[in-house]
């Protein structure tokens, strides 16, 4: 895991993973895309943004609000504040693999 966040492991397996990321204060996951799983992001503390390639787009989630990305799309999770964020990924179905991207 990147070392800009924190990670609380719910469930992880071959096919699934399932975890409650902490982003610091202003920093980002870069930018990359996954081959086979479909990242669901579930947001848990305003601020959360989710970057999009292909096309390009900017998605602002409130608490509550969910965002899912297609395996190959490239894309990124942003904290906007200047405090700790949390958001629920659950990832499936398949091969977790993290394929970064400039």
């Amino acid at each position: 895991m990147p070392e800009f966040q924190e990670v609380e492991w719910l469930a992880k397996t071959e096919q699934v993973q399932v975890r409650v990321s902490t982003l610091k204060p202003h920093d980002a996951v870069p930018w990359h895309f996954h081959s086979v799983i479909t990242d669901n992001i579930f947001c848990l503390d305003e601020g959360l943004e989710v970057g999009l390639r292909g096309p390009a787009e900017t998605i602002a989630l409130r608490p509550g609000q969910r965002q899912d990305i297609a395996p190959g799309r490239v894309h990124r999770v942003v904290n906007t504040t200047s405090r700790p964020l949390r958001y629920l990924l659950i990832q499936g179905t398949g091969r977790y693999d993290f394929n970064e991207v400039k």
